[in-house]
């Protein structure tokens, strides 16, 4: 199967179907494999999975670096998705964000460099920065558009104020946020802000954090440096319910003869045509085998019956616990 493309948002960028994300490839869940990184990376461009997502905060630095690495001689064949705005200092993440023009434009130099090519085609803020106002953002953003070093400007997890505010000095192509069928915040507000002003959407995590394949395990057996081990949802009674929750996405799957995690993400694509709205998902990977069963779920068709009973058995109220911790929540714009 070679993936299809897909245009995402108004603004004339095409993507593939579905995108891989490469955060996963530094290490955020647990140990990572190079060879097996850049092998994934090769098999998603033979399949036609093209849309490529990383942020200069992976690693920090090594996750673009890796992409550089890995698509050499192979750049024109992809479409690059990094992200700028969290303080980095000698190689290590700060507190905080910094979205100050001279940052961006700082940020977007070193970004080039390590993916080893003259343009970004997907710019995104990657966390709304409280201290700059989104106008002087986008501004920024709009004049490295101008200048060819990015291609299309995106935001990751802000809220309708801005995305608006944003939007007016210079078009958004893509959001991205956090998506899926244990993760529906996105619909009273976000969703139809997006419809409204021809914005696609790019849900990361579309697996639940891997809760949605059904192959998961309690928060406490994953090892130390697993983002897994401090998600709330996988703490406690929150795993406890959580599991419950996601039986009807295992028994959906079951009758098809098909993966959870591949009915998670054809409700995310059906999804996209119930909304009128561009969605392209990127699930996130190190492994070939992964890879391959996430861009199967293209094929895989969910009728109104078994969309409701998945809207309703993951419905938010039957989702335990946040899905970030307190830290994290302070940093989405909602």
């Amino acid at each position: 199967m070679t993936l299809k493309t897909h245009k995402l948002g108004s603004q004339g960028l095409q993507v593939s179907a579905i995108g891989l994300g490469c955060m996963g490839m530094s290490q955020s869940y647990g140990p990572a494999d190079e060879g097996e990184s850049i092998a994934t990376l090769h098999r998603a461009i033979e399949l036609g999975c093209t849309f490529l997502d990383t942020a200069e905060v992976y690693g920090p630095h090594t996750n673009e670096a890796l992409l550089g690495r890995a698509l050499k001689g192979k750049r024109d064949q992809v479409t690059i998705a990094t992200k700028f705005g969290f303080r980095i200092e000698n190689g290590k993440q700060l507190d905080g964000t910094d979205s100050r023009p001279e940052h961006i434009r700082a940020a977007v130099e070193g970004s080039l460099g390590r993916l080893a090519t003259d343009h970004i085609d997907l710019l995104y803020q990657h966390r709304v920065d409280p201290a700059v106002p989104i106008e002087d953002v986008a501004g920024a953003v709009g004049e490295l558009v101008a200048q060819g070093k990015v291609r299309f400007f995106g935001l990751s997890e802000a809220g309708a104020a801005n995305i608006r505010r944003a939007h007016a000095v210079y078009p958004v192509s893509a959001v991205q946020s956090e998506y899926s069928l244990w993760e529906r915040n996105l619909e009273p507000q976000i969703i139809p802000l997006l419809g409204e002003l021809g914005i696609g959407l790019v849900p990361f995590s579309p697996l639940g954090r891997g809760f949605l394949t059904g192959e998961v395990s309690r928060a406490e057996n994953y090892p130390e440096g697993d983002y897994r081990r401090n998600d709330p949802r996988y703490q406690g009674e929150n795993y406890d319910a959580n599991v419950e929750a996601a039986a009807k996405v295992r028994d959906i799957a079951a009758a098809k003869g098909v993966k959870p995690g591949q009915v998670a993400l054809a409700w995310l694509l059906h999804k996209g045509t119930g909304f009128g709205i561009d969605i392209v998902p990127i699930p996130g990977t190190k492994r070939r085998k992964y890879l391959e069963e996430n861009i199967a779920a293209v094929a895989i068709k969910l009728d109104a019956a078994e969309m409701a009973a998945l809207d309703e058995a993951l419905a938010p109220s039957k989702i335990s616990g946040p899905r970030y911790g307190q830290r994290g929540l302070a940093m989405v714009d909602r």
